[in-house]
């Protein structure tokens, strides 16, 4: 019986793999052979200005961050070997959340491995049968699966989906909530703060008025947006020109603008911290994280907090590179994010206009299906601190040739 299996696994695993390969949409990784920076060295292609990582404020490479790494792991070793509560909780862990907690002006932060255990543990943690998660349709698929978990987990808990940053579908699923009898207790509004396929904004202060109108929590996923949005880069929230408690719970990520490691955060109240802690399952049954990311992303908030003329500069270049893209002859997504998204529609023109910006000199990465739905296959340019007018001109080159080959 297990050799049936295995062959009848193995067989639809290589029709999988030969119709992705058939069609043009089988992904290939390329490999770096150092660090991440405004340009990378690419296996097979050498030397490339890099327009796909999420290193927007250029903290990956810087030599504080590094050395803070660096002083981490002599200080603490490599691995925390225990999960938080039992033995695995360090001094770096608890700088860093105090860290995250002044940052966005709230009373604490709690940190997990990614982003991704964040959104796992918020929902099943928090939220309680005859509660109710009403989800923007584009949130990114780790608030979507902590929501399908936390509906496993907690039997009774109601869901809905109103249709993207939409604020009059927002209101009619709310009112359809009030009027639900199964609704026994709270009302959880969740977005990201910054999409990250389409780099549109939430509109938070419309959001934050219909949570007032029906006593609802509002939940912001604001990992593309911290270090990118607002003055100082405080995210989605200070580009609005809101304060931190209009928000109540934020999840983030460490491992993209604020240093470009790993690790992620929930930060919020102390009360919902300390639940947290003590019911959220990936705090309880998986390691902290390593004290060498707890040390390099501390550093990394603190030149973000004393250099806020980085997020300036990451505006320019934003403003540049969107002037670049449309002047090769490209449509790009209108934002003031860092995600700059030129829609070509088929996945397999996606890969294949990536594979040749990457010949070009430029790397750009290809998105289609399942990352976008079908039909919105895109290249998704971002922009870092780091560039300069050379790397943006170079992109600009690039995407100007490539037009000129598909003409």
């Amino acid at each position: 019986m297990t050799t049936t299996i295995e062959t009848s696994f193995q067989s639809r695993t290589k029709q999988v793999l030969e119709s992705l390969r058939q069609s043009g949409q089988l992904k290939h990784l390329q490999t770096i052979e150092g660090p991440m920076d405004a340009t990378v060295r690419v296996r097979g292609y050498g030397e490339v200005a890099c327009f796909c990582s999420n290193n927007y404020l250029g903290l990956a490479n810087h030599p504080e961050v590094v050395a803070a790494a660096h002083e981490g792991l002599r200080q603490y070793g490599a691995g925390t070997a225990s999960v938080r509560f039992i033995c695995g909780t360090f001094a770096c862990h608890e700088r860093l959340e105090q860290r995250i907690a002044e940052f966005y002006g709230v009373e604490a932060s709690y940190s997990f491995t990614s982003c991704w255990n964040a959104n796992e543990a918020i929902f099943p943690t928090l939220c309680e049968p005859g509660d109710m998660i009403v989800s923007d349709e584009l949130n990114h698929a780790s608030i979507i699966d902590g929501i399908r978990l936390a509906s496993v987990i907690k039997r009774g808990l109601l869901k809905c989906v109103y249709k993207h940053n939409d604020l009059a579908s927002l209101r009619a699923k709310l009112v359809e909530a009030r009027q639900n009898t199964e609704l026994t207790g709270t009302i959880w509004v969740v977005t990201d703060g910054v999409f990250s396929m389409e780099g549109d904004i939430a509109d938070l202060p419309g959001m934050r008025q219909l949570c007032d109108e029906f006593r609802a929590q509002l939940i912001v996923d604001d990992s593309h947006a911290t270090g990118v949005m607002g003055l100082t880069g405080r995210g989605t929230h200070e580009h609005w020109g809101m304060p931190a408690s209009a928000i109540d719970y934020f999840t983030g990520t460490l491992g993209k603008a604020l240093g470009g490691a790993a690790g992620g955060y929930v930060a919020g109240s102390k009360a919902a911290m300390e639940l947290l802690l003590q019911r959220g399952r990936p705090t309880l049954f998986s390691n902290a994280l390593p004290c060498t990311v707890a040390c390099s992303a501390d550093k990394a908030i603190e030149v973000l907090m004393r250099e806020p003329q980085r997020v300036a500069r990451l505006r320019a270049n934003v403003a540049a590179a969107r002037v670049g893209i449309r002047a090769a002859g490209f449509t790009v997504l209108d934002s003031t994010t860092a995600i700059c998204p030129i829609i070509v529609h088929d996945t397999a023109k996606a890969i294949a206009m990536s594979k040749r910006l990457l010949e070009l000199g430029v790397f750009v990465i290809g998105f289609g299906f399942p990352v976008v739905a079908e039909g919105h296959a895109r290249l998704r340019v971002q922009i870092s601190a780091a560039h300069d007018a050379s790397h943006i001109d170079a992109l600009s080159r690039a995407l100007a040739k490539l037009r000129a080959e598909m003409a």
